[in-house]
């Protein structure tokens, strides 16, 4: 996968996106935002936005950015945001170069976006690099299927990754272990679990206690 391959799949993708993959992907978005929207005044990040479906499910109180490398996909979800007070700002960002200072969100959020970057570690890394120390690391993602017919048919499409925008046959355990992020949880969410979410915590106190949105409003 490279940048140049994934702005083009998605933004042939961009007009249709909603149709084709907004339903199967409704349960394991509210999900995510339960997860890492669990009280008012959190700052959260969500990478790889999209269209902005997962928008309208967070908290009015919350204060969310969503970055994502297509502008096409960036330019429905600001539309989708114009009356939701929750939306700090949408920004077309490199999942893997995330221009915001360390600790600068309570939880960070990636929807359907491991498969899709060039480095998932690098993802990851910055994932937790902006996220507070005790805050929340999601990953929600489809991961290769242990049914053996499923799995010779995700392999087989491997050489089709850079037309259709993302890996098929990404391993559950190709995400890295990285010092100081906890994987506490992993469930399933979507189609029977053909999907998977991943739960990280990233190690530590946040200083006194205060969390992101009350450090950077100080």
């Amino acid at each position: 996968m490279d940048l140049p391959s994934i702005r083009s799949a998605y933004k042939r993708y961009a007009l249709t996106y909603d149709a084709f993959f907004g339903p199967i992907f409704a349960g394991g978005r509210r999900m995510a935002v339960q997860l890492a929207n669990t009280g008012p005044g959190q700052r959260i990040l969500e990478v790889g936005v999209g269209t902005g479906l997962s928008l309208p499910d967070y908290r009015e109180d919350a204060r969310v950015v969503g970055i994502d490398v297509s502008p096409e996909m960036l330019k429905i979800a600001r539309e989708r945001s114009r009356n939701l007070p929750q939306v700090e700002g949408l920004l077309e960002m490199d999942a893997e170069q995330l221009a915001f200072p360390d600790n600068s969100f309570d939880s960070v959020v990636a929807m359907y976006v491991a498969s899709v970057v060039p480095d998932p570690r690098r993802l990851l890394s910055e994932m937790q690099r902006v996220c507070v120390p005790g805050g929340n690391v999601l990953v929600i993602n489809h991961f290769a299927s242990s049914h053996p017919v499923i799995r010779r048919m995700e392999r087989g499409l491997r050489p089709l990754s850079k037309v259709l925008g993302f890996r098929t046959d990404m391993e559950l355990d190709s995400l890295p272990a990285l010092p100081g992020l906890e994987r506490i949880d992993v469930r399933k969410a979507n189609l029977f679990g053909y999907w998977k979410l991943v739960h990280y915590r990233h190690d530590g106190d946040a200083p006194d206690g205060a969390l992101a949105g009350e450090a950077l409003a100080g």
